[in-house]
């Protein structure tokens, strides 16, 4: 990815891998449907109230990034999502990132139930070395969050948005250092400090193309 998803992007792009498994008759789907599906009251953590303008600015921003297309066809315009080329990771890890993207962090037990619709693992051991392998990525896709007292496991958050997105009132925790830098904060400064660098780099190359039409150096004379 080009950069991290927004919240909202991220929603959408998980309820047309959701809907695409689920409702495959209506899919691609309508404007009017993935909002529908955004503002779901079920299976959704956090439950959202998006308007059809925020969902469209959405799915703007993830055409930007080849995460999603129009399908052409039709006098209503549809939406398709291209999540497996787009994220560069396999179904299977799609599935999982999805049921993160829609519910929020979940054990790996939680993540094997939730996502059969969308892709069914053989066990725990299978989600969890997947898992595995979206944190061992650069940048990475999921982290592990240290154990929240009581609980008896590890939960697991995506980072898509830059850093894991928390819901229900539970902290990140990825380390029991509390001065430390979280990943996701790794991860989102290292997105802005390669925009930026691009930008500086067209920025260089237009003053130098302008400089040279009007026969002027850009560089300063010793």
């Amino acid at each position: 990815m080009a950069r991290p998803l927004t919240p909202l992007e991220a929603r959408v792009l998980a309820v047309l891998v959701e809907k695409q498994a689920t409702v495959p008759d209506t899919y691609p789907l309508s404007l009017n449907a993935l909002a529908a599906g955004c503002n779901q009251k079920t299976a959704r953590d956090p439950v959202l109230s998006a308007t059809d303008t925020e969902v469209l600015a959405a799915v703007d921003g993830l055409k930007r990034m080849s995460l999603l297309f129009e399908s052409s066809g039709g006098r209503v315009t549809r939406y398709e999502h291209n999540a497996v080329r787009g994220l560069n990771v396999p179904a299977s890890s799609v599935a999982l990132l999805t049921v993160l993207m829609l519910r929020g962090p979940q054990t790996s037990g939680e993540l094997r139930a939730n996502s059969e619709r969308l892709y069914r693992f053989a066990d725990i051991a299978a989600v969890e070395d997947l898992l595995e392998e979206l944190a061992d990525r650069f940048p990475p896709h999921a982290i592990k969050l240290a154990r929240a007292p009581g609980a008896r496991e590890a939960r697991w958050a995506h980072l898509l948005c830059g850093e894991a997105q928390m819901t229900g009132g539970r902290e990140p925790v990825a380390s029991s250092d509390e001065d430390a830098v979280s990943v996701g904060e790794l991860v989102a400064l290292k997105f802005e400090l390669s925009r930026q660098a691009a930008e500086i780099s067209e920025l260089r190359a237009l003053v130098l193309r302008m400089a040279a039409e009007l026969g002027l150096s850009p560089e300063p004379k010793a």
